[in-house]
């Protein structure tokens, strides 16, 4: 459980130094009231030293257990020779500096002398993977201890002769800092390969023997172990191997049993998923409205078993108003005789053998032309429909008649049906991002009328026709409706899923073609190009017009970061039609007005001065833009640095289409982990960045990283917008001096229909509060509550329902895009 005062993440024994014990852990957003820790020793004060560590690598260590941490304490407590004269060892948070003053007292850590013997016995290791040659097998892992070990495997009680070598590990270097690196805390156990039935490790060291427990199962295999260490060294250890991303997907950011078992989308379902009850519930329920749904499926060398699959999950549908057509272009008309035997009795069920197989986009064209439903319905051959698919689809319907697109979530089903996993759970419509990636894919469900009106499938687009079609249905619908459940079932097919990518060059290249052909109707003059990730797309604007970009840099000193910020724009960046407004805002320092004279002489510099004291950044954005003469306005922070030379080209560009009101940025920390690629409502309780700290060679969940794409809300620490657009809504709210004045400012221009939109293509370094520091005071933590209320009262029907970019099925405790608990 997370305390409000100090949290001891794990504590330890010194491994050189003697009888020294060590600790270290955090305070929520690093100590705002002022807590101080101490040591008592038998009820009297004790000594110890303590070490503040700060930076970039505390913070990516301990942002799976809380976002606002960027110090951490380190203490080392020298114990007494003899342990049995420790009645009570306690550490101690009181409120106020003076320890021996505080108030309010708060035990971190309690311990007696038979259990610090019991913790000097302890011994770190961690068996992490396996890999198995023709005749070898080998276990990777780490020890560490300042006695020396033995290694001994076994298979039940018979010993297996093996080959023990040690190596240095540079991660595990990183979280014993008192090691030397002529420590070998690498371990490699090499054995001959065997029908082994239960593997048992053990490692003598302190005079004493530890029994390591080994998953024999995936030892045999290969692969990764379950790990057996503390939180904190999981957290760290996995990040070193894995990349930060990939580590705080698997961290738990609670502090729970750190061997409970992990949650997985076989748990979420058993939780979220509807039960028999509400199931029977949706047969008994009767609709004022009951449009017939044609399910149409084209069907090619269908398995029989999943095509049995296939219509049962459809025959078991809680809605029962609905025909099913299939359109077989198969060699041979075997399944035709097969589903009359078997499914003759229903009359629902159509099927037509084709005279020849006419591909994917003509075959289903032909399933099309068997349907005389009201919707119809999309689905591939051998997957499968959740028994509620077309009861919600049609509740969808109901609710709001203008409705003719609808699309779902999906997941994937094995190959023997006996696991659903890999969700994908979708925003609610967002054409920038089915721009860059098919993201809608199945279920997707259209009404007769927009069939009608837009045709069918084109077999230029085979390959990605699914991405053609929904694109030009989007064009034309009324009203897109995106129903929150995953109600399609995706057969993960070995075959498929070892395909490399290259060999669907073919379809990835159709889908880069769908989306060109998409802005070509529409009159947009843009290009569309296959992006760094396969299925992903580019697109790039061709504008005949380069407004002026104002530049609005707020300031305070620190003029080294101001000088890197100018300089890396004025060395990169191929758009050249800028000017820079330098906000003044009580500087303190006379180098800072030193540098202000040396670059007003430049024509493209204007210098304002905010005069009020105390710092607002609204007020502060609102005046630069007030002395500004663009058409565009950059608000930029000064702590940044634009990475690649198209930044400001690719913001403008996006910005130029009259439905968009800002564009924002993919904004790295120094390390190169994410520091923002975009807001998400609710995060957090309020309002919080998506992905922080993911590598930036990875693309996060749903390629939404990396995709341009529509969102409620992106940092002002890069936000470009019109100045029309600006001017319209008043600039941002002065009164939201500090904190989300920037997610009111985009929930304003949201509120006036403009979208906004995160483009990654925009890259820069954010150096992250160096100008201004953490809220890390009393009073700075009741400003930014007091501004909490205030986001909430502006905009409580989103914070309510949800925000439409992301999923009710997703977790809001942080924005890594993971399933949501009970």
């Amino acid at each position: 459980m997370l305390r409000d005062t100090f949290n001891v993440v794990f504590i330890r024994y010194h491994l050189t130094k003697k009888n020294t014990l060590l600790f270290q852990g955090f305070y929520p957003f690093d100590n705002p009231k002022g807590y101080s820790l101490v040591a008592e020793l038998n009820g009297k004060p004790y000594d110890m030293d303590i070490t503040i560590n700060e930076g970039n690598e505390v913070r990516r260590r301990y942002i799976a257990a809380h976002k606002s941490v960027s110090k951490e304490y380190v203490g080392e407590i020298q114990l007494p020779e003899e342990l049995s004269s420790v009645r009570s060892l306690r550490l101690i948070c009181v409120l106020g500096e003076d320890g021996t003053k505080g108030q309010v007292r708060s035990v971190v850590y309690k311990a007696t002398g038979r259990d610090l013997e019991k913790l000097k016995k302890e011994y770190e290791y961690n068996l992490e993977r396996s890999a198995v040659t023709d005749d070898k097998i080998q276990i990777l892992g780490w020890a560490i201890g300042n006695v020396p070990e033995e290694f001994h495997l076994y298979d039940g009680n018979t010993e297996i002769p093996i080959t023990v070598k040690r190596m240095f590990r540079k991660d595990v270097y990183g979280v014993y800092p008192e090691l030397t690196e002529k420590c070998d805390s690498g371990l490699e156990i090499v054995f001959d390969k065997g029908d082994y039935k239960k593997l048992r490790l053990t490692i003598t060291a302190n005079g004493q023997v530890y029994d390591c427990k080994v998953d024999t199962a995936h030892v045999l295999t290969g692969g990764n172990l379950l790990p057996k260490k503390s939180l904190w060294e999981r957290i760290e250890l996995y990040r070193q191997d894995n990349g930060l991303g990939a580590t705080i997907r698997h961290a738990i950011d609670k502090f729970k049993d750190a061997d409970a078992p992990k949650y997985t989308y076989m748990d979420f379902l058993t939780s979220f998923g509807p039960t028999e009850v509400e199931l029977q519930r949706q047969r008994d329920e009767k609709f004022e409205y009951n449009p017939l749904m044609s399910i149409v499926i084209p069907m090619y060398m269908t398995p029989e078993k999943y095509l049995i699959e296939l219509i049962d999950s459809i025959r078991a549908q809680t809605y029962s108003n609905w025909e099913l057509c299939l359109a077989d272009g198969s060699p041979k008309d075997i399944m035709g005789e097969f589903i009359a035997k078997r499914y003759g009795g229903d009359s629902r069920i159509k099927y037509t053998h084709l005279e020849k197989n006419l591909g994917i986009s003509d075959n289903t064209n032909a399933a099309i032309a068997l349907a005389t439903g009201d919707y119809i319905v999309l689905s591939d051959h051998d997957d499968t429909l959740a028994p509620n698919a077309m009861y919600e689809l049609v509740a969808a319907i109901n609710k709001d008649r203008s409705i003719d697109v609808l699309y779902t979530d999906e997941d994937k089903i094995s190959m023997d049906s006996k696991e659903y996993f890999e969700p994908v759970f979708k925003p609610d419509y967002n054409l920038d991002l089915l721009c860059s990636v098919n993201y809608i894919c199945h279920l997707f469900v259209f009404s007769r009328a927009i069939y009608e009106k837009v045709g069918g499938f084109n077999k230029e687009y085979d390959g990605a026709q699914d991405h053609d079609l929904i694109l030009r249905y989007c064009e034309a619908a009324t009203k897109v409706h995106h129903v929150p459940k995953a109600l399609y079932h995706w057969r993960s097919h070995a075959a498929s899923t070892a395909m490399s990518a290259e060999s669907k060059l073919y379809a990835f290249d159709a889908g880069a073609r769908a989306v060109q052909a998409h802005y070509d109707r529409l009159g947009i003059p843009a290009t569309v190009e296959q992006d760094t990730f396969y299925g992903c797309y580019r697109t790039t604007y061709h504008w005949n017009k380069e407004p002026l970009v104002s530049i609005i840099i707020p300031n305070k000193d620190h003029t080294d970061d101001l000088d890197k910020c100018i300089k890396s724009i004025d060395a990169k960046s191929v758009y050249k039609n800028i000017e820079f407004v330098i906000v003044e805002n009580n500087s303190t320092e006379p180098e800072t007005f030193e540098y202000y004279k040396s670059i007003e002489e430049r024509p493209d510099v204007k210098i304002v001065r905010y005069e009020t004291p105390g710092f607002n950044f609204s007020a502060i954005n609102n005046l630069g833009a007030k002395n500004a003469s663009g058409d565009m306005f950059l608000l930029l922070n000064n702590d940044t640095e634009i990475i690649n030379e198209t930044c400001i080209k690719e913001m403008v560009d996006v910005c130029l289409r009259p439905d968009v009101g800002i564009c924002g940025a993919l904004l790295y920390y120094p390390d190169n982990t994410v520091q923002h690629a975009g807001v998400v409502m609710g995060i957090g309780g309020i309002a919080g960045h998506t992905f922080v700290g993911l590598e930036r060679s990875e693309p996060g969940y749903m390629f939404r990283a990396v995709t341009t794409q529509d969102l409620s809300a992106v940092t002002a620490a890069c936000l470009m917008i019109r100045r029309e657009v600006f001017e319209e809504v008043g600039g941002l709210t002065e009164d939201l001096a500090v904190a989300f004045n920037d997610v009111d400012f985009c929930m304003k221009v949201r509120d006036k229909g403009y979208l906004v939109v995160y483009n990654p293509h925009a890259e820069l370094y954010h150096y992250e509060s160096k100008s201004r520091g953490y809220e890390d005071t009393g009073e700075k933590v009741a400003r930014f509550n007091s501004e909490v209320e205030k986001l909430e009262k502006l905009w409580p029907e989103i914070l309510e329902k949800g925000d439409p970019y992301y999923n009710p099925n997703l977790s809001i405790l942080d924005g890594w895009y993971r399933l949501k608990e009970e």
